[in-house]
């Protein structure tokens, strides 16, 4: 409640610069309640006190502004600039472990995914900058994720009003399913839509196989 109440008071005396300010330094790993925030600002868009959609573009931009500071940093400083300095940014050795670890296990999927992951959101774009991502491929994860995650917890509080307190302790609790459950719904979606152009190129490429099958049943005859 005292950080409601802290929340509140940024909205009253800053209006719509404390999601954009907030947003931008949380994802520099600076302490800020991110998604809190967000979804009591998607309450008082209920109420009427804020425009939502203006509260979507002020916190995309927040969002993606912190994201992209956070890869040129780790694209130019590097790995050893982060694990010596890291600490001023919050980012513990243990961190930096647990992000690499979530990175070997997802790939580039991590940077869209880990908005939805507490503790590795706030590093995606440093270690997106180490690995030398080509800036195009780590906007396309990282805008496009940034879309989603601002969309729903502001979402929460614009629908869901009065209630919004109760909705989103029930997504913090189910989180990893609910992520899981719309990743396996879009991919679905995308195989549904792009089912003929899919089942095209399995055609073309069903005789290149059998091709090189006969090839290695050749050679091993020989």
């Amino acid at each position: 409640m005292e950080m409601l109440k802290w929340i509140q008071e940024l909205f009253a005396n800053y209006g719509y610069n404390v999601l954009f300010f907030g947003l931008l330094l949380e994802f520099v790993a600076l302490p800020f309640p991110g998604e809190t925030t967000m979804a009591f600002a998607g309450f008082l868009s209920y109420t009427g006190r804020l425009d939502f959609p203006a509260l979507v573009a002020v916190a995309f931009a927040g969002t993606t502004a912190g994201m992209t500071i956070t890869y040129l940093i780790g694209l130019k400083a590097g790995l050893p600039f982060i694990q010596r300095y890291g600490k001023w940014f919050l980012f513990s050795p243990a961190k930096l472990e647990k992000t690499q670890r979530w990175f070997e296990r997802y790939g580039s999927l991590l940077i869209s995914i880990g908005y939805f992951i507490p503790g590795v959101r706030h590093f995606t774009g440093y270690f997106a900058g180490i690995t030398a991502l080509p800036f195009r491929k780590f906007a396309m994860y990282a805008y496009g994720g940034a879309l989603l995650w601002v969309l729903l917890f502001l979402g929460i509080g614009k629908i869901f009003g009065p209630q919004w307190m109760g909705i989103f302790h029930l997504f913090e609790l189910y989180a990893p399913w609910i992520i899981s459950g719309l990743a396996a719904l879009a991919m679905l979606i995308v195989i549904y839509r792009y089912r003929r152009t899919l089942a095209i190129r399995l055609l073309r490429r069903k005789p290149d196989l059998e091709l090189k099958a006969k090839l290695k049943e050749t050679s091993k005859g020989r």
